[in-house]
């Protein structure tokens, strides 16, 4: 044949591949996320193999693991005992409450560890929502995002580096960094949820936490979270969430889910110059583990090649909870 340019002589060696490579992986792309409790032991989480809900004490050493691993980034999650949830999700901004005890313990142990924290109220709350559940079952966008700015100085007061509200309420971006420049936070950063879907691949997530929208004696709530959380269905959508975030301050733009939504993901690489964080989530985590357990799979290629893919389609960070396998298995590769 009488070919002038023929692709596959720079596919010949691992040299040329090399050279020629468009992305790369790195530890340093990852965003760790960790449940925490405040049991004194680690609770193994039954739809996520391999995760866990760590005590305190068994978040702190997870965290330093991560770090020799080179991940610098981390973001907390707290199971928070039925007693202390109400339907204001009060204890959210509790400065004694679990997670900023924890952004304590962690930063006291692992100074240079970033430390992104989880703004909305669905852990604390008796309902389940992301926001106050008015009488008549509605989730309220002001009052709930009142909330979240009390939340947010109170993790940011306990050392957070970056606050993510994944609330999805109007308007929350902007407010949250209002009232952390009002309390002296201006370093402080916000990783906005910024296309958070209402997806079916959240469900193992929700099991960790137990917090699930609940039924309420006598009063009508909300069954699922589209009512704030974005329609599978649109795409162009994000491009408003995108531009309402960063106009209101967000340093970070995150798609979630991430790997159903790669699309969205390539869709703000082109519209923005801000950093795009991917959430590779629950569900799509546990599928690949219950695939490897069967053998269908091998965990390892599909974990770098999924994790490679949102690189490609624009994500600068990537919340995985296959972090610290991940960023073992490319040290392996050197």
């Amino acid at each position: 044949m009488e070919l002038t340019y023929r692709p596959r002589r720079l596919r010949r060696t691992p040299a040329l591949r090399a050279m020629v490579q468009e992305h790369q992986l790195r530890a340093a792309d990852f965003i760790y996320p960790l449940f925490v409790h405040e049991g004194a032991t680690n609770e193994p989480i039954g739809a996520m193999p391999g995760a866990q809900r760590w005590s305190l004490e068994g978040l702190v050493q997870e965290v330093g693991r991560a770090w020799g691993l080179g991940i610098r980034c981390v973001v907390l999650f707290p199971k928070v005992a039925d007693g202390l949830k109400t339907e204001d999700g009060a204890e959210c901004f509790n400065e004694g409450g679990l997670i900023p005890r924890a952004i304590r313990r962690i930063k006291a142990a692992h100074p240079g560890m970033t430390i992104m924290t989880d703004v909305a109220l669905d852990p604390y709350s008796c309902d389940g929502h992301d926001g106050i559940v008015s009488a008549e079952g509605i989730v309220l966008n002001d009052e709930t995002v009142e909330i979240l700015c009390r939340q947010a100085v109170a993790q940011a007061k306990a050392g957070a580096d970056l606050i993510g509200p994944s609330d999805m309420m109007d308007g929350r971006v902007g407010a949250i960094r209002e009232a952390l420049d009002e309390e002296g936070f201006e370093h402080v950063g916000i990783i906005s949820y910024t296309a958070k879907y209402a997806s079916a691949y959240y469900g193992p997530f929700r099991e960790a936490l137990d917090s699930a929208p609940r039924a309420a004696a006598g009063k009508p709530i909300p069954k699922d979270k589209s009512t704030y959380q974005m329609d599978p269905a649109n795409g162009r959508e994000c491009l408003t969430e995108a531009l309402l975030d960063e106009q209101e301050g967000a340093d970070i733009l995150m798609v979630k889910p991430g790997l159903a939504y790669l699309d969205i993901i390539h869709r703000l690489r082109g519209e923005t110059e801000l950093p795009i964080a991917a959430y590779n989530v629950s569900g799509e985590y546990s599928m690949v583990k219950a695939a490897a357990e069967r053998g269908w799979i091998d965990e390892r290629s599909i974990v770098l090649e999924t994790l490679l893919c949102f690189k490609r389609a624009g994500a600068n960070l990537i919340l995985t909870y296959h972090a610290c396998d991940a960023a073992a298995w490319l040290a392996e590769e050197g």
